[in-house]
């Protein structure tokens, strides 16, 4: 039977690399963008050596990790294997071989830079009208970090280990009290000396939490926090924020700041507003966003808040509900099912996180006949208000008057991350540190918007935008350098 036989492996073949690597490939695209980044200016810093070999240059390494990234890989040696084994990375780099040392530490160096390079490119998108501005959907992701459960800390958990070493040492010394063999008892105050170290160790890590001022401690990424990953699984890492603009669903900014949503959505918010320079814009975002205070700063700041409401918080034990009491804006007041007007002192009280007024009326609510189906409370009902309470409302009201655009919020984000995380495997993190995570975060958001470019033009018509941009900046350059050759020539004749 015949087969399809390839090529004899020993027969000697002339070829070049250009002719192997596709005109549509990934690998073309990134070259292009990495020509036309400033990269000086972007903080990338090529540090030549007196002695020894040249280093490589920065543009040489930043390809290599937007293409790695997109790729799936990651890791600093499995960089440095594409770079002798992949034809398109050899493409991309011209033959050249980096270490796995100088690729990790490229990246570990210039998380500033990478920062600067996805916000120069979202401002580049702006400028070409991809980004509009106008509606921007703030989600998150959780991705775990170089971080295991075990070396993270909160006082329970320590309070646990406390309770399990005292209950250990008593079992232990009960056993040495009925010991008759010397030998055994070596053993068991062998034993008991393990668990007092072990005790001393968490003593220490409890000393620590406390100097730290947090309600948790990582011993290996310090930066790390627990969170719930998915269907109430804990593990240690990171809630990456992100902001998407509607227009055709590119990044806009991101953070990794906060370990939930509930103080996240008016720092994401002005960022985004700050980096687009729009006087206004509508931000829509899910049910964790939804903080007063938050919402209250986004109005103050011309941002139109679309967040799902939340239910309000009180109490369902068959009494009259908070929503039947009225609320006059005007009088600051409110009035109860029996017409009795309840006012506030003007104090605003702090409760947890929330600051609030109380509103209330002891004398009529002694005198109602229909007190016991309003409160049990001894000094009669009165009514909790957050002064952001207007804010929450004025966004509840936007949210039911227009649920159509609400429902965009999962249009705009949630395709994003699972690229992110299915097809390109983020769903950890090899840095440590906020910063460093944010360069690894920062990648990848450049990688997807690049992508989505490859989508929305033709191949051809990208590659000649990127093309014109590279001539164009080489013109700047080139503009730059005559006028100070001018400058120096005629400050030459002046002193001649």
């Amino acid at each position: 039977m015949d087969f399809q036989k390839g090529i004899d492996r020993h027969q000697l073949q002339m070829f070049d690399l250009n002719s192997m690597v596709c005109s549509d490939s990934w690998a073309r695209i990134v070259d292009l963008f990495v020509e036309i980044l400033p990269l000086s200016e972007l903080g990338f810093q090529d540090i030549l050596a007196k002695e020894g070999r040249p280093p490589f240059h920065s543009s040489d390494l930043l390809k290599l990790y937007i293409y790695g990234y997109k790729k799936g890989i990651r890791s600093s040696r499995k960089l440095e294997e594409a770079c002798k084994i992949n034809i398109e990375v050899m493409w991309l780099l011209n033959g050249l071989r980096p270490s796995a040392r100088t690729i990790a530490y490229f990246r570990k160096n210039n998380a500033e830079a990478f920062a600067k390079t996805f916000r120069f490119f979202v401002s580049l998108l702006k400028d070409w009208d991809l980004i509009k501005g106008e509606t921007i959907a703030i989600d998150s992701f959780k991705i775990r970090a170089q971080n295991s459960l075990k070396n993270n800390f909160n006082e329970k958990k320590i309070k646990r280990h406390f309770e399990y070493i005292d209950q250990k040492i008593n079992e232990y010394q009960e056993a040495l009290d009925k010991a008759d063999s010397e030998l055994i008892k070596e053993e068991i105050s062998s034993k008991i000396e393990i668990q007092k170290k072990r005790k001393e160790k968490y003593q220490a890590i409890e000393k620590q939490l406390i100097k730290s001022g947090e309600s948790q401690i990582s011993l290996i990424d310090s930066d790390a926090r627990s969170v719930v990953l998915h269907r109430n699984i804990v593990n240690v890492g990171y809630c990456v924020q992100a902001g998407c603009d509607a227009e055709y669903k590119l990044f806009v900014n991101n953070s990794t700041g906060t370990v939930n949503d509930t103080h996240a959505l008016s720092p994401m918010a002005l960022d985004a507003k700050k980096l687009l320079e729009v006087k206004k814009m509508n931000v829509i975002a899910d049910k964790g966003y939804t903080t007063g205070k938050h919402i209250a700063i986004c109005d103050e700041n011309q941002i139109q808040t679309f967040c799902s409401p939340k239910e309000h918080s009180s109490a369902k034990n068959g009494l009259f509900d908070m929503q039947i009491f009225e609320y006059n804006s005007e009088k600051d007041c409110y009035t109860c099912p029996n017409n009795q007007i309840l006012k506030t002192n003007g104090t605003v009280y702090k409760k947890g996180n929330h600051k609030v007024k109380h509103y209330k009326n002891r004398q009529a609510c002694k005198e109602c006949p229909i007190r016991e189906k309003c409160t049990t409370a001894k000094n009669g009902r009165y009514i909790e208000r957050s002064i952001y309470q207007e804010a929450l409302e004025n966004n509840e009201k936007r949210v039911k008057q227009n649920p159509e655009y609400y429902r965009q919020r999962q249009q705009v984000t949630e395709h994003q991350f699972g690229t992110l995380k299915r097809q390109w495997g983020f769903t950890f993190t090899l840095m440590r540190g906020k910063e460093n995570v944010l360069s690894e975060v920062n990648l990848m958001m450049v990688c997807y918007n690049l992508l989505r470019l490859k989508q929305i033009f033709d191949i051809e018509d990208l590659k000649n935008r990127l093309k014109n941009l590279v001539s164009y900046f080489l013109e700047q350059i080139i503009l730059v350098l005559s006028r100070f050759k001018i400058y120096y020539s005629s400050m030459y004749f002046t002193i001649v």
